[in-house]
């Protein structure tokens, strides 16, 4: 999964890779507001589109990264998405009508997310966007969503303030705050003897900076003594200045908010120059993309989570199957909330229609009602039972802590869930 994934117009250009089990037939939707003809695509004022470019299935945008470091994380949101495709359109999509996702690469900065939505909302007329991969082109590129009144659910923007970005933005990732401390606390109960933190983050991605608030906090909470604070970019690759200096402090715990590629880099190099306390990761190294960065030395880093493949109930019986059957290896938490963000749309839009055909709304209208759709309906997904507060806050009440093991020549590795 290390290639870059090709953009949508190759990937759906044929039934075979749209995994929507065309051979059943197209069903086409006259009247509906995603049939008729081209609308100009109109970037510059984000107008919205009154008609759609699909006739036989209803378009929902993908805007995650597949490109830049930030894809060792949308790759595996691709791949949940993807599932949920071909899941729910086997089950007759949205009452008999197929749904098809429309991918568009937010690569890893704000600028590339920003272009993504925009295509996302005015060239391919989606009904809404699951994305996208950072919050730090959440609060660039959400807004776009807000001011043309397209619903967003943002699959794993964690930071603080996602939700209040405005009235058509929605999360299925637990906020940064409910998840963070758990990890901590896993590591006092590992070593109850735990006294200095060392603290990590990547400063110029916004996620990073509002876990590691939440972790710096949750550390003098614990009545833990907090001996340094030290900053990177999550471009680095060289962290043996900031390591060392951590490392002279005699930590028993390092604590790292980045990504998976600069934090795996980080592990090694704690390692390598001696550090053999814990370590904790946040949510950006929560993908097993992280353990061929560090391959051994990812051996006990402790990393919160939402999601677990464990998890009882049928949808996520199903999910895990489907994922180890098609990536042989247990499903992430970025894949599992990446499908839970199309089926709540599939789910909205079949209540929806059951109230007013969506085949009978304009595209505006019909993005309008399933916002309000998505707001009150409540889900039982892989990530368990979720709802959402009346700004978007998902509610949810399942978290657990994974600690990686790795096999000892580091070929091998996963996420051990502790009880």
């Amino acid at each position: 999964m290390n290639n870059a994934i090709a953009r949508t117009t190759a990937l759906l250009s044929t039934c075979t890779l749209l995994l929507t089990g065309c051979d059943s037939g197209t069903i086409t939707m006259p009247n509906s507001p995603i049939s008729g003809t081209v609308t100009p695509n109109n970037t510059a004022t984000n107008t919205p589109a009154t008609t759609g470019t699909l006739s036989n299935a209803i378009p929902i945008g993908i805007g995650v990264a597949q490109t830049s470091n930030v894809a060792l994380l949308g790759q595996e949101q691709v791949a949940g998405a993807k599932l949920a495709q071909k899941y729910f359109n086997s089950k007759g999509g949205v009452n008999g009508t197929p749904i098809k996702l429309v991918f568009q690469d937010t690569s890893g900065d704000e600028a590339g997310a920003i272009n993504a939505f925009q295509t996302l909302i005015n060239k391919d007329k989606v009904i809404g966007i699951v994305g996208p991969t950072l919050s730090q082109q959440a609060f660039s590129a959400d807004p776009i969503g807000e001011r043309a009144k397209v619903p967003i659910i943002g699959p794993s923007n964690t930071a603080k303030n996602i939700p209040e970005i405005g009235d058509y933005i929605a999360r299925v990732s637990a906020p940064v705050s409910i998840v963070a401390p758990n990890s901590v606390k896993a590591a006092l109960k590992q070593n109850p003897l735990l006294k200095k933190v060392a603290v990590f983050y990547a400063q110029n991605d916004a996620f990073s900076k509002s876990e590691t608030e939440i972790f710096q906090q949750t550390v003098k909470d614990q009545g833990l003594e907090l001996v340094t604070v030290q900053k990177f970019q999550t471009s680095d690759t060289d962290f043996q200045s900031q390591a060392t200096n951590a490392i002279n402090l005699k930590p028993d715990l390092v604590i790292i908010s980045g990504l998976a590629a600069d934090g795996g880099n980080l592990v090694r190099q704690l390692r390598e120059l001696g550090y053999k306390g814990l370590i904790v990761g946040g949510n950006g190294l929560n993908t097993s993309n992280l353990l061929p960065v560090c391959k051994a030395f990812c051996d006990g880093v402790l990393i919160a989570q939402a999601y677990s493949p464990e998890h009882p109930g049928e949808i996520n019986t199903m999910f895990r199957k489907a994922y180890i059957e098609e990536y042989k290896k247990e499903p992430p938490q970025f894949s599992a909330q990446a499908f839970t963000a199309v089926q709540i749309y599939v789910e909205a839009l079949q209540s929806l229609d059951k109230k007013s055909k969506i085949n009978k709304l304009q595209l505006p209208e019909l993005r309008t009602q399933l916002n309000k759709q998505i707001l009150e309906g409540a889900y039982n997904t892989p990530l368990g039972e979720i709802g959402f507060t009346p700004t978007g806050e998902v509610v949810q009440k399942d978290f657990y802590v994974a600690q990686i093991k790795m096999e000892k020549d580091g070929s091998q590795g996963k996420f051990t869930f502790l009880k």
